[in-house]
């Protein structure tokens, strides 16, 4: 297998004629988590739209493991054990946790036989979901909803996780509960993460490595320890 789990190489994307990515590359390492921060609108969400393939690049390549997908289309990167967290959480609010988790289990074609397994996996992760998981998603917190989300994207086993800003609407702590069982994971899975990430603290303390965008370009790429320094930080911004 690939030292990688994610290469894209020249990636340029946009919207209406109006270009967002500009020649963008990245390598996600096997195991490792990758914080990428940058202003708002910045690009960040669009790039992860473009590596889950729900936005297709104007130019560039991907490779998945080292090899290039098929089709570069949701279902083929979830085949292939990538998960996306969106941003704004996206549950479906009429229905109850089991019920979310039902449905993506089914989405995911892991047998019947299989699937408590599975469930018991996250509620190891994230227990705090046995408290409310009979219950309608949209009763839920936003801190649980996206413990639900996360969950969910847990259940399919995923070799790479995405997840775009995780801590919006939380409190500090709820996303410190949210991302350390997280990182934990990656350590017994060698799962691989790419974390974009406003609260850098929390995503600092966790990070391999990290990466700042502004204005579609990658400025910055090293250690969290090298962005230490606030003011360091904030030329960056």
């Amino acid at each position: 297998m690939s030292d990688f789990a994610i290469q894209a190489l020249g990636l340029s994307a946009g919207y209406g004629g109006r270009e967002v990515l500009q020649d963008v590359s990245l390598s996600l390492k096997a195991g490792e988590i990758l914080c990428l921060i940058g202003h708002n609108g910045a690009g960040k969400s669009t790039l992860l739209r473009v590596l889950f393939g729900l936005h297709r690049p104007s130019t560039g390549v991907i490779h998945i493991f080292g090899r290039a997908l098929p089709a570069h289309s949701p279902a083929a990167l979830g085949a292939a054990g990538v998960a996306l967290v969106p941003e704004g959480r996206g549950v479906f609010p009429d229905l109850t946790v089991e019920e979310i988790f039902g449905l993506a289990l089914w989405s995911a074609g892991v047998p019947k036989a299989g699937r408590r397994e599975r469930i018991e996996e996250v509620l190891e992760v994230l227990p705090r979901i046995r408290e409310f998981r009979t219950r309608r998603a949209g009763t839920l917190s936003g801190g649980q909803q996206q413990m639900v989300s996360i969950g969910r994207a847990l259940l399919t086993r995923p070799k790479v996780l995405l997840l775009d800003e995780p801590s919006i609407g939380l409190a500090p702590k709820l996303f410190q509960d949210l991302i350390r069982p997280i990182a934990a994971l990656r350590e017994r899975r060698g799962m691989s993460i790419l974390l974009v990430e406003q609260n850098v603290r929390e995503a600092f303390a966790v990070a391999d490595r990290v990466l700042v965008m502004r204005s579609g370009q990658f400025i910055f790429e090293g250690a969290p320890a090298e962005l230490d320094d606030h003011a360091r930080l904030m030329e960056l911004f």
